[in-house]
Parts: structure tokens; C-alpha cells; sequence
């Protein structure tokens, strides 16, 4: 599945997207933990999960939604105007 950061995600990551396999992550908060145990990085820009948004197949949801058969999941911070 093709994994999308945002922002400072992007920044934290060190990368705007990549190819996860998301075996054995039911829902976006469990791939959110399997990658927070990959690399520090991945830690630091998942330290706040009340500063994440999620979007599975570019749809904005929440970090509990199922991913089954997703091709798609980004995260980025909140979104602010002005």
C-alpha cells in the first residue's frame, strides 16, 4: 500500500511516500504502531497522534478506520486557514 506524510511528517520521515506492506495492521492506527517501531524517525512524526490526519484511499477519517484493501493511506497534521 502507498503510504503518503504531509508537512512536517514529511520532514520527520524523511520521505513524502513509500510502499508499506500492512500485514497484520486491521485498522491505520495499527500500521501507525508498526511503523513507529520501525526507526526513531517514524516515532518522532507519530510522537502527537492528536496532531494526526488520516485519509484512507482519500477519504478523511479516523485513525481506528479498517485499511483492508486500501491503496492508499496519508498522513499530515491538522489544517489550518487563513
Amino acid at each position: 500500500m502507498q503510504v503518503l506524510y504531509f508537512a512536517w511528517m514529511r520532514e520527520r520521515v524523511g520521505a513524502a511516500a513509500e510502499e508499506v506492506d500492512p500485514e497484520g495492521a486491521a485498522t491505520a492506527r495499527e500500521l501507525v504502531e508498526r511503523l513507529r517501531a520501525r526507526e526513531e524517525r517514524y516515532a518522532l512524526a507519530f510522537a502527537d497522534l492528536a496532531a494526526v490526519r488520516v485519509a484512507v484511499d482519500q477519504e478523511m477519517t479516523d485513525l481506528d478506520a479498517p485499511i483492508s484493501g486500501a491503496r492508499e493511506i496519508a498522513f499530515f497534521p491538522p489544517v489550518t486557514g487563513g
